[in-house]
């Protein structure tokens, strides 16, 4: 018996069950010696309080604590070359290691099978992918220190939660400067100084329409970057109803609305680990961002419980080096777009270190910033609405037990019924969303309007990196400032309440709900209360 034919001593690793994805079918093994890449996440040397927040680390000071131990890192680089892998890259204060190796050894020492696999209508030049089910193993010396192990299984994690429609059939629309006034975004700032990093798995944007698009606004273009991880790239796919459009949407929202930052975008694969390692390397970036935007998310019970964990610690990363995370609620009503008639909600929105953005419905004077109507996004079946709900993997955080998140998904009314544990409640802030009032755009030479709650997370990113600018100190987790030991029923400092309309199993009402969170922005307002 050969040594690669020596059985391992493994142990499961917690968390690891893989959820059944629907529209996936395997069909046959891969090559055993194609090259599979994977992201493995260690313990922190000591849990990182919530006293954290409070005051940002610099990143020195949260590797030093918080970050994996140098033991831990040497014995997970030991065990794993000695069993036949490659460690591609280590970042301890991330608490993140690279492997790579033949797929058969990747296999091997975590104890899966991995096999070919293609969506169910998929055509005969459809990308394939890797797929894997069931849990997966570690070897035993690595058992508490190895917490996740991620990208194993390349099926994509997320979608874009952005809703495109022809310019012909859109009612009202509106450019990202007309927002700033409705929402009163304070005087006086720009964003200078400050950096605003945008999340991307998939698409690519070209610098000629960006230009073009400023042009016509009257604004300098911003100073536009793009950072690949772990391969991912700029890549313009010329379809404006694809990833160009999320990728494009974003930029142009936060450049509009926020001319003076430099604007960061990490393109990574649609994968668990790209997206991880994406987040991980803006939040630990130098400098560091005011702001990360997310616009992609799916389903929370979509996601197998290591990866929730070790993107939820990544957001915590980020909240204690002063960044604040704005992220898409989702498209798709309360149920988003799980078929089983229940209320879901979408992750990373439902992190309780996300500030977790819903969508309205705004009939507004672009020109005067004067408000019409603005009620809660929902086009009915197939036409989009904010997602929003209660999370069912993490608890009710302390400064959401006032404002009366439903303790169950009952949904009769903004309060609910209590017919559950009480979680995390899902969005905390709004902005228009509604793709029939939305946001012009262009996007691989055309003009367009699009919608959906992945153009609040630049927004809401925006405002963050204007309101940093004049207080001249980091925001990072927002809630609980914004929140503020608010009661049930009342409008927070800040905002402007949206109390019409409905996302599926929630209404909205007086004060916080689980459609709109604690409502739209008053800038200059936020910017006092704060």
């Amino acid at each position: 018996m050969t040594d690669a034919e020596q059985p391992l001593d493994l142990v499961p690793l917690p968390g690891s069950e893989r959820p059944d994805r629907p529209g996936f079918q395997a069909h046959g093994g891969l090559a055993p010696d194609s090259r599979v890449d994977a992201t493995l996440v260690l313990r922190r040397r000591e849990p990182l309080p919530e006293s954290a927040f409070a005051q940002p680390l610099s990143r020195e000071e949260l590797a030093e604590r918080y970050g994996a131990a140098p033991d831990d890192v040497s014995l997970v680089r030991d065990t794993l070359q000695g069993l036949g892998l490659t460690i591609d890259e280590v970042d301890a204060g991330a608490r993140r290691v690279r492997v790579s190796g033949p797929v058969q050894t990747m296999a091997r020492v975590f104890g899966t099978d991995l096999a070919q696999s293609t969506r169910d209508d998929a055509g005969d030049d459809a990308p394939t992918y890797r797929q894997r089910t069931g849990g997966l193993s570690i070897p035993a010396a690595l058992d508490g220190v190895v917490t996740a192990v991620l990208g194993l299984d390349d099926r994509p994690q997320a979608r874009a939660q952005f809703r495109y429609v022809p310019a012909a059939a859109v009612s009202t629309s509106y450019t990202p400067p007309e927002l700033g006034r409705v929402y009163e975004f304070p005087e006086g700032t720009d964003g200078s100084g400050q950096t605003i990093a945008i999340i991307e798995l998939g698409g690519g944007y070209v610098q000629s329409d960006l230009d073009t698009y400023f042009a016509g606004l009257g604004i300098p273009t911003p100073s536009v970057t793009a950072v690949g991880v772990d391969g991912g790239s700029n890549a313009p796919e010329g379809n404006p109803n694809g990833a160009d459009g999320e990728v494009m949407l974003d930029i142009e929202v936060a450049g509009a609305l926020a001319p003076g930052a430099n604007i960061v975008v990490y393109f990574a694969p649609n994968t668990d680990a790209g997206f991880l390692d994406a987040v991980s390397t803006a939040a630990h970036a130098d400098p560091t961002p005011a702001a990360i935007s997310i616009s992609w998310g799916q389903s929370e019970d979509q996601w197998t419980a290591q990866a929730r964990t070790a993107f939820d610690q990544a957001l915590q990363d980020a909240a204690a080096l002063g960044v604040t995370t704005t992220a898409a609620a989702g498209d798709d009503g309360s149920s988003d777009r799980v078929g089983d008639g229940r209320p879901h909600v979408d992750f990373p929105a439902s992190s309780p270190h996300a500030l977790a953005c819903g969508g309205t419905r705004l009939e507004a004077d672009g020109d005067t910033g004067t408000v019409h109507s603005e009620t809660v996004w929902n086009n009915g079946t197939g036409g989009g609405a904010t997602g929003g709900g209660v999370s069912a993997v993490f608890p009710l955080p302390s400064w959401q037990k006032g404002v009366g998140v439903p303790s169950g998904a009952d949904g009769t009314d903004a309060g609910g019924t209590a017919n559950g544990p009480g979680g995390r409640g899902v969005p905390d802030v709004s902005a228009v969303a509604d793709p029939q009032t939305g946001y012009q755009v262009r996007v691989d030479g055309q003009d367009t309007v699009i919608g959906g709650t992945s153009a609040v997370a630049p927004l809401w990113a925006a405002l963050v990196a204007r309101i940093v600018q004049s207080t001249g100190k980091p925001l990072g987790l927002a809630q609980p400032a914004l929140y503020d030991a608010v009661p049930a029923g009342t409008v927070a400092d800040g905002f402007r309440d949206i109390t019409t309309g409905d996302n599926g199993a929630y209404r909205a009402a007086p004060g916080w709900d689980a459609c709109t969170g604690l409502g739209v922005p008053n800038g200059t307002s936020l910017l006092s209360a704060l």
